[in-house]
């Protein structure tokens, strides 16, 4: 039989619903763009009248300063959160991001994630000078910033930062999972826009004008992103697939066939307990060496001596810093959660030893003036600076060193000792650590990097799994 002739007019059908289709959302977009835009106008003149909302503004702000003030554990959680949106934090996560998508060579995300962090930047602090508006005087202040009050800078810069990571990431979330990411960055951006308040550096409309300016910024550049790929004759899927579906395997953390695969856990945590345990008994035996008998010996002296002559470094926010930079960087060049596993076990074994060994020395700081920063309420014996030096550090040497066969990769190692020397010489001439706190922290955090590199093999092979199961030939 021959086949029916199709329907001349299905194409033209075809083309008019994509052309209507088309028309629609660009039309919504535009009516969503405007409302927006008339919005933040009505805030800025409201808030610069004397308006029903200044009065529910200085109203909610000196009922929450009453909530918070004389409570220190409570003022310390709303400043943990307030940081996540700080500007420091903002460029860090989307510089390492953009570092990221580079490295993955999606390049139109990574120019897409440096517009949009960048426009923020320079969008809050312009506002800011146009409007001129002054921050809140509270009863009791709790909290301090610098600059006009709006918008919240805290509050456009955590919208913009965390809405880019979820546009471009969520290609790479299961679709059962998409709606909690979505969910849990509002929440985020909600609490971090109430700690600006209930910290009294910021009014409610400030933070709601914050929020208006992001959420038009980052609406503008996905829309340019869209376009771009409308021009380029790529399908523009819906927003809440995400800027590229079809980039999920390059932004993807690691291949499901690539995590940990980490055979005889039981046996691999029972080596790094026992040896947590022999280096803390080791860290006990030192500590309790150079407190007691020798203190006031030849040990006291030398420890008192090197103080005068040594230079300063160090600092536990670039430790931290580096150490997400470095995880992930090792996660998108080896596109494994085994490197990012190894630094984790390497930190936190660093940690709890160096908390635990302090808590029982509980070793004085030594009575000579600090010139330093505020030192930490921790004790001197060992130096958490020096053993976090050493952990991090080290660690990132032994990823390169492994992972690669370059030249340059014995620089790296060469870079890591001498950051780690500087931060053993700032700590001393800072006055905050005895020689012998400095020699503690190098005893137990290089044999714990040395067994989490042996236990967890962070460059892929598996020696350890071999020789633990090969029988007798």
């Amino acid at each position: 039989m021959m086949a029916e002739p199709g329907n001349p007019h299905e194409g033209t059908r075809t083309g008019r619903r994509r052309t209507g289709e088309f028309v629609g959302r660009s039309a919504a977009g535009l009516i969503a763009l405007a409302l927006g835009a008339a919005a933040f106008g009505l805030l800025v003149v409201l808030v610069q009248t004397d308006s029903a909302l200044v009065d529910l503004d200085r109203r909610l702000a000196a009922e929450l300063n009453d909530l918070v003030a004389g409570r220190p554990l409570v003022l310390t959680v709303l400043g943990v959160i307030t940081d996540l949106g700080g500007v420091w934090t903002s460029s860090v996560v989307l510089s390492v991001l953009t570092v990221a998508l580079l490295v993955r060579r999606q390049y139109r995300l990574a120019l897409y994630v440096a517009v949009t962090g960048l426009g923020a930047l320079v969008l809050s602090p312009a506002v800011k000078e146009i409007v001129g508006r002054l921050r809140p005087m509270v009863e009791v202040p709790v909290g301090a910033a610098p600059g006009p009050s709006f918008p919240s800078g805290h509050a456009l810069g955590s919208l913009v930062t965390y809405g880019v990571v979820l546009l471009v990431l969520l290609p790479a979330v299961p679709a059962r999972w998409r709606r909690t990411a979505v969910v849990a960055v509002a929440v985020l951006v909600a609490l971090i826009g109430f700690t600006r308040i209930a910290l009294g550096v910021h009014f409610l409309s400030d933070v709601i004008g914050g929020w208006l300016l992001g959420l038009g910024w980052v609406a503008i550049t996905t829309t340019a992103f869209r376009v771009w790929r409308r021009e380029e004759r790529r399908p523009v899927p819906p927003v809440r697939d995400g800027l590229a579906p079809e980039v999920a395997p390059a932004v993807s953390p690691a291949p499901r066939s690539t995590g940990m695969d980490l055979s005889h856990p039981v046996r691999r945590g029972a080596v790094l307990a026992v040896t947590w345990v022999l280096l803390f008994g080791l860290l006990l035996a030192v500590g309790w060496t150079v407190t007691q008998p020798l203190a006031r010996g030849v040990v006291g002296r030398f420890d008192t001596a090197v103080l005068d002559v040594v230079g300063a470094l160090g600092g536990t926010a670039a430790v931290l810093t580096v150490a997400v930079v470095v995880a992930v960087l090792a996660l998108a060049v080896t596109r494994q959660w085994r490197p990012v596993l190894f630094l984790a076990a390497v930190l936190v074994g660093e940690i709890t030893l160096f908390l635990a060994a302090a808590s029982v020395i509980d070793r004085p700081r030594p009575p000579v003036p600090h010139i330093g920063p505020d030192l930490p309420p921790t004790a001197s014996f060992p130096s958490g600076h020096v053993s976090a030096a050493i952990s991090l550090y080290g660690a990132a040497a032994v990823l390169v060193v492994t992972r690669t066969r370059t030249w340059w990769r014995w620089t790296v190692v060469a870079a890591a000792v001498l950051a780690v020397v500087l931060v053993a010489l700032a700590r001393l001439y800072y006055g905050a650590h005895y020689p012998t706190d400095v020699l503690g922290s190098v005893l137990f955090a290089v044999p714990w990097l040395l067994a989490c590199r042996y236990v967890l093999r962070p460059e892929g092979g598996d020696g350890y799994d071999r020789a633990s199961t090969d029988g007798p030939r």
